[in-house]
């Protein structure tokens, strides 16, 4: 009888680990970065690549800092909102075409709009690393002085926009 018992104890926990873990959002993954600077970095841009972009090129502004591909699926999905969001004008939107092809992605966004006001590259993935990026896409909400106050992973949506991004861009905007 106890021959069946352990084994039956031992299956009851792993599912209970197993329905813990479902329940979990992975899109809320929390990064150490936040209220943090902006990790330094000079970047060639994708349409100028003998010109460098740095956070320092940024300060006194509210920007977003979107990490994207070509090669990725779900920066397909969430592509048309920032082009939305880029005819708003309501924030600098800096994209960091990650791990990708400058040819690709130069073509990606001559197909499918850019909503970017500068895009710069990271072929090595060595800004996203010290960016703490988990995958493509990500956006981050950086404030004036430099600070990363907020961290989206996964794809953007028109309800983030409106219910997150928004209202911390507009707060953000008013902050001296």
């Amino acid at each position: 009888m106890l021959k069946y018992i352990i084994p039956l104890i031992l299956f009851i926990i792993l599912a209970v680990f197993l329905a813990l873990g479902l329940s979990l959002k992975p899109g809320e993954i929390p990064s150490p970065l936040l209220n943090k600077p902006a990790p330094q970095f000079s970047a060639p841009k994708l349409n100028a690549p003998e010109e460098k972009l740095t956070p320092a090129d940024l300060k006194g502004k509210v920007w977003l800092f979107n990490i994207w591909a070509s090669w990725c699926v779900s920066c397909r999905a969430e592509h048309p909102i920032l082009n939305q969001l880029a005819r708003q004008q309501a924030v600098v939107i800096v994209g960091l075409n990650y791990k990708d092809e400058p040819i690709n992605a130069k073509k990606w966004l001559d197909t499918l709009g850019n909503p970017y006001n500068v895009s710069i590259m990271d072929q090595d993935g060595r800004i996203g690393i010290d960016w703490g990026v988990y995958g493509v896409p990500e956006t981050f909400v950086m404030d004036k002085t430099g600070l990363i106050r907020y961290k989206h992973t996964g794809p953007v949506t028109a309800e983030d926009v409106q219910q997150i991004f928004l209202p911390l861009i507009a707060k953000l905007q008013t902050e001296s």
